[in-house]
Parts: C-alpha cells; structure tokens; sequence
C-alpha cells in the first residue's frame, strides 16, 4: 500500500510497510514532550520484570509506558496523525496497551485501546492464513495441492504448473497486480468474494516459487477456499474459529461493520488538521484486508500466535502447526528476510521476528511477534499524516523498541574500495518492482514507478526511492559482497548475480514479498517516456499550429498556399494528430487519475476503460498509417525541406505512439487491471 506517487499508490493499499514510502521529517521525541491526549484503560496484570542486562532497558510496564508517553504523542502531532493504539505483550500476557490521541477529532474522542476499533489491513491476512492452517491441520487442504481441486472456477497453470496455497502464503504464484475494485469509499462499490474473485484471474507473470510478488488477489483465493472447504461464509467462519475462542468480542470481517460495532469504529483522516472524517472502507478482496479490530483483541490474537496457538485454554492452532506456520520460510534473496508461511521474517538485531504491516487509504499498521523473546509488538494509526508520516512513525516505533529493549549486533563487515566501487558500478540502473501488472490497463503506471539505483563515489549506493525517516534518500555501504547496509539502521540490500551481472536486487524489510529486477531496454521508462513526451509534443505542436496559423493567415490576409494533394494531406495529418492527442493523451490522464484516487479504481469507470482502449484501438494503427503515407507524399513533393523534416518526425511519433500503446496495454479492449 512506501511509494513513488503515481505507481505506488495502489503497492500501498494493503501491503506490507515497503521502506520507500517512508516519508516526512525526523519523529523522535525531545526531552521536553508536549501535551497530547491518552486514553488509559486498566491494563491486564504484567508478568514480573526480568533484571536487565547492562544497556539494555528493562522490558516491563513502567519502563514502557514511559518510553511510548514520549514517544507516541511528540510523533502524532508532529506527523499531524489523529489517533493511535499500540500493544505490547510478553510472556503471554499483556504488558501494556494503550490508546494515544482521538478516535473522533471533531467530538475529541480518545482512543480506548479496549473498545475503539482500527482497521489493520493487511495484517488481517494473519488471520485468513490461520484459518488455512486450520484446516490444513484437519487434512480438509494440502498447501501443495493444485487449487483448482477447492474452487468452483479454474485458475489457469503457467507452463503446467497450478497454483498452490504454499505459492499464495507465500505471495510466489507469479500473478501480476490487480487494482480494479481493490477499496471502495461507500457500500455502493461492495463486491462479493465470489463476484470480485470471478470478475478476472490475473496473469501470471512469473514461474511459480520464484518470484515474490505481494498478492491481494491470491490471499482472497485462499479465503475464497476456507469458504468452500469449510461449508460456511468466510466471515462466519473467522467468527466461529477464530474471533470466538481468542474472545475477540470487537473483531470483525463483514461490511458494513455489525450495528453493535459501528459506534466503537475509529474515524480515518488523510491528516488529522484536516478534521474530516473519512467514509468507511470496503475492501472487496475481504479476506486480504477488511478486518476491523481493537488493540486488545489484537494483543490475544499474537498471544495466540506467540504461544504456538494457545491462548488460556483454547487453542486455535496445534503446537506443531503454529511453529509450521513461524518456521517454514522460503529463501529467494539470501542473507535478507525471508517469507514464512503467512507471516514474513523482519529480524532485526540478532533476534527473530515474523511480522505483517497493512495499509488501508487512512489506517496504517504493524504487528510483530518475536518468537524466541515471547514478546509482541502492534501498532496502528488512524491517518496518513503529513508526508507519509505514519510509515515513519511505526517503522521508526519497530527499531526503536527493538533497540531499546531488543538489543544486538548488526551486520557488520567491510570490502575494500575498488570493490565497492566496482559493485556499485555494477547494481547501478533501473530496475522493475515484482509488484507490478504487466497486462492491466494501469501498466504505465509501473512504468512510471521503476526504480533506479545510482552508485556514488565513495562506493556506497543509493536508491532515491529508499528514504529515511528524515525524508532524505537513505545511503548504503557495502559490508559484504553484494550486500549493503543502511548506514543509519540495520536495513539491508542484497543483490543476486547472473554471469557476473546484477539481474536482481531487493532490501529488508520489503524481501520477503517484493524484489526488484533489471528493466529490459524493450520496457524501460527510459526509453517509452521519452517517446511518450516527444511524440504527444510533436502531435501537439501540429495541432495547435491549426488554429494559429489559420488566425495569422486571416489576420494578415493571407491565402492558404497548398492545394491538391498537399492540401488534402496536410489536412488528414492534422486530423490523425488531434485523434491521437485526444485517444492516448485521454487514456494516459485515466491511467493516472486512477492511481491517484481509488474512487477511481471503481467498476463504474470500466465502460470508460473500454472506451478509451477501443479508441486508440481504432486510432493508433490508423494514425500510423496516415503518419507514414503522408511522410511519403510530402517527400516525394515539392514542399521545402522543413515541411519534409517535419512530416518524418510525425511519421516517427505516430509509429512510437502505436509501440507504447501496444506495450502499455492502452490499445486493446477490456476492464482487468
């Protein structure tokens, strides 16, 4: 849902915490912290405090609550965030949880970490996998088993490989982006799962296994199966099985939400100064993200989690099907995280993490569990903020609390000068996010969204997509061969070497579920924008010389000199210019306009998406044509050398338009993206 503008909107939207949306100033708390609300409920009795070890902050209810009332207030106002819950269990109890800031702005509603529900996004897909597991455990599913044996409609194979429940736990069924219909801002845009499901399977891009690529459309699958397998509605079934023994008594799936909920639902805002609540959000692939919950039935769900599925004296998960879940990871970009079954590796200092991040449009959020520490930290915001600072306010919550009280080695380790030089040289270059669609409409918004990496030349490397939490693009030095470190936290990067050269290259805490490999030339926005921009400019240019040439002639009284054949032409080419502008420069605004809002991204605007695709189905080749034949009469005439020059560029522009349209899935028919 960590993202250039335009293409990364949608990467945002019920994803992990991708590092290069974070974005703002610096949210460290000064020694003086101002004022700000907290709402504090009577906690759950703490376990007794371990001594601490030299350095290291004593990880207990006072020593916490005082780090989090310095922390969290300082980092809401100055990130203009309305409200926040933050939880921290150990030892499978609750240490602390505690609401900071307004669920309600305009009536000032504090934050209740007991009763006031967020929504967590993604992280809602923790649930869904347990529900899989579940039945796995029950011998109901195979996790290696073609899906097509539990649904009723066929995913297709890729080169005769199905799709599997291992390959959607673990985002490598190699199916491309969707965006169409993914939230809705009212119920008027409420799609089924079977209906959302069946609309469009997305392509599958990549061989199966290989190739992370974060899928909201294949965790709906799974959801979409435990609804089938089980006999009942996905929702009933997470009440029943999930929600019921874990005493989750304000956690829900449906939307709209329960009547008896609605009145505990946070408002969400873009920024908390702007004092509007937003709408609550639908989100049609439900399973991958609708979940609304409160910070203490979140807290049972990772006790749950971090007592391998107990929790008093239920049990949701066997011991062995829990740590199954925790423990089987799959390695694509070693030494970097890896992605478990479910939950994705964010190790930081020594110590093993399995996490989940979610984004929806306004509520931001993080959980992580720390298996061998018995320990759980969840985070979540209820506004964007002011330059994406809730993406820095929980990243920067993450380290700092692992570095207080989590603390250990980072990766360290040197190469020598040349060599960092010489694997700086050779990482540099633009690179293609594994999150991507490659047949959707939306295409050229991937396009817009590739990444470069530059080598600097002190040997270190940057990624201007990368930024720190002070909004400045993060530096990296090489500490191992290929393998670079953040110089201002443990984040790495690591790249993977094919004949000598660097084909990919991916960085914590974003590996598990997404990497980055090198544009072909035949796809580099290196190459399509310019065409897009010289050849749009050019038609431009003739078109608008049409009236402006017509009002110099009129107002110097000058006839129109070209007749016959030149005239006729030089008419049609004009024709074939405004055709174009209007066709692909309509398409290309669309595109874009739909990443940038997602009432955009509503089947409402398919019939607008056929529109413009049959057009420049119909335009584009014909232009081309008109473009070249034109070229051909206007050289073999007797016009003067400008004109022949001219024609030529048009005829180039017409020809690269038809290219880019082509590869950018803007000629064609159909709403699927």
């Amino acid at each position: 849902m960590r993202l250039t503008a335009v293409s990364c909107l949608i990467g945002m939207i019920l994803a992990g915490s991708p590092a290069w949306a974070q974005q703002g100033q610096e949210i460290k708390p000064p020694v003086s912290v101002p004022d700000a609300p907290a709402a504090v409920v009577p906690q759950t009795p703490a376990v007794a405090t371990d001594v601490p070890v030299p350095g290291e902050s004593a990880l207990n209810r006072a020593d916490v609550e005082a780090w989090l009332d310095g922390f969290m207030p300082y980092a809401l106002k100055r990130g203009d965030i309305a409200g926040s819950v933050v939880v921290v269990v150990k030892d499978g109890q609750v240490l602390l949880q505690k609401g900071y800031g307004y669920a309600d702005v305009a009536s000032r509603k504090p934050v209740d970490p007991d009763k006031t529900l967020f929504r967590p996004g993604s992280v809602s897909k923790l649930l869904t996998w347990t529900a899989v597991m579940q039945l796995v455990e029950q011998g109901k599913l195979n996790l290696d088993e073609d899906i097509n044996k539990y649904l009723d409609f066929t995913v297709p194979a890729r080169d005769g490989k199905p799709v599997t429940l291992r390959q959607a736990m673990t985002h490598t069924t190699g199916m491309e982006e969707t965006a169409r219909a993914l939230i809705a801002n009212d119920q008027k845009g409420f799609l089924d799962l079977e209906t959302y499901l069946k609309h469009w399977v997305p392509t599958r891009i990549y061989d199966p296994g290989t190739t992370p690529s974060y899928s909201n459309y294949a965790t709906a699958l799974a959801g979409y199966v435990v609804q089938r397998v089980s006999g009942q509605s996905f929702d009933d079934y997470i009440d029943q099985h999930i929600f019921k023994p874990l005493d989750m008594q304000h956690s829900s799936f449906r939307q709209p939400l329960p009547k008896n909920l609605q009145a505990l639902m946070s408002s969400g805002y873009s920024q908390a100064s702007e004092g509007k609540a937003k709408s609550y959000e639908i989100v049609n692939p439900a399973p991958a993200g609708s979940l609304a919950s409160t910070g203490a039935d979140m807290a049972k769900f990772m006790i749950a989690h971090l007592n391998n599925g107990a929790y008093g004296d239920a049990r949701i998960l066997s011991e062995a099907t829990a740590r199954q879940m925790h423990d089987t990871t799959l390695t694509i970009l070693p030494p970097l995280n890896r992605m478990a079954l479910g939950f994705y590796e964010a190790n930081i200092n020594g110590h093993r993490s399995v996490a989940h991040a979610g984004d929806t449009q306004w509520f931001h959020t993080d959980l992580h569990l720390f298996p061998d520490d018995g320990v759980g930290l969840y985070i979540s915001v209820n506004s964007g903020g002011k330059e994406g600072a809730a993406h820095v306010v929980r990243n920067e919550l993450f380290h700092e609390f692992a570095d207080r009280y989590l603390p250990g080695p980072n990766a360290e380790g040197k190469v020598d000068e040349a060599t960092a030089k010489q694997h700086a040289a050779q990482i540099a270059g633009r690179y293609d996010n594994s999150r991507r669609s490659e047949d959707g409409f939306v295409a050229i918004a991937y396009l817009l969204g590739q990444t470069t990496v530059v080598a600097n030349e002190d040997g270190t490397i940057t990624v201007p997509d990368l930024l720190g939490a002070n909004g400045a693009p993060k530096k990296w030095r090489e500490v191992a061969p290929y393998v670079w470190r953040d110089l201002d936290s443990s984040d790495r990067i690591a790249a993977k070497l094919v004949d000598g050269k660097v084909v990919r290259f991916s960085t914590d805490p974003i590996s598990p579920f997404m990497v980055f490999d090198r544009t072909p030339w035949y796809r580099s926005g290196g190459l399509f924008l310019p065409i897009l921009a010289i050849g749009l400019g050019a038609l431009l240019l003739t078109v608008l010389a049409w009236p402006i040439s017509a009002l110099v002639r009129r107002h110097y009284k000058v006839a129109y000199k070209l007749t016959g054949a030149d005239a006729t032409w030089h008419k049609r080419i004009r024709l074939a210019s405004l055709a174009v502008v209007v066709a692909l420069g309509g398409a290309v605004a669309m595109a874009i306009a739909m990443l940038s809002s997602l009432d955009m991204l509503s089947p409402a605007n398919d019939k607008w998406v056929h529109l413009l695709r049959l057009l420049n189905l119909v335009v584009l080749p014909l232009a081309a044509v008109v473009g070249l034949a034109n070229a051909w009469h206007v050289l073999r005439s007797g016009r003067r050398w400008p004109a022949k020059l001219w024609s030529v560029v048009l005829a180039l522009s017409m020809l690269g338009l038809l290219w880019f349209g082509i590869a950018q899935n803007i000629v064609g028919y159909g709403a699927n993206y």
